[in-house]
């Protein structure tokens, strides 16, 4: 019990990823160790395909093992409530996420963009297959880069 108490708060059991929320470390972090950044415009207590997409997909362990070897992970998160709301920081940098990459506003958008941040594949919305199928597009672009 102990085990699992300390896995939880280090945030380290298997299944879990790491959200960055600062993009130019994103862009550091993938440049160094040569990874792609995966960016997802969310709309997290709001949205139903968002929270479906972070619930069925980016959860799903298939998805977790690509993004823990080969992703940086970043949330552009423009949650309604106040209480979810992030710092002013945090919400000017996803306002200016948004006018780079997702000028219309669509809800869920991911992007699979290099480490100068290119965009190399978009995703508007919940993909239509599953997140198995997904993950398996995402890892042989990743692939296909080294």
């Amino acid at each position: 019990m102990k085990l699992i108490t300390m896995f939880l708060l280090l945030g380290i059991l298997p299944g879990t990823i790491n959200w960055e929320t600062d993009f130019n470390k994103a862009k550091k972090t993938a440049k160094e160790k040569n990874e792609l950044i995966l960016l997802n415009f969310s709309g997290s207590d709001w949205c139903g395909p968002c929270i479906v997409m972070h619930r069925d997909y980016f959860q799903n362990p298939s998805f977790t093992e690509l993004a823990d070897k080969n992703l940086i992970l970043v949330n552009a998160d423009f949650p309604r409530k106040k209480k979810n709301i992030g710092t002013p920081e945090q919400v000017k940098q996803n306002e200016e996420l948004a006018e780079i990459y997702n000028k219309e506003g669509s809800f869920p958008l991911t992007l699979l963009l290099d480490s100068e941040g290119k965009v190399l594949k978009t995703w508007h919305g919940k993909p239509e297959n599953a997140a198995e199928q997904w993950t398996a597009e995402i890892k042989a672009l990743c692939d296909n880069r080294k």
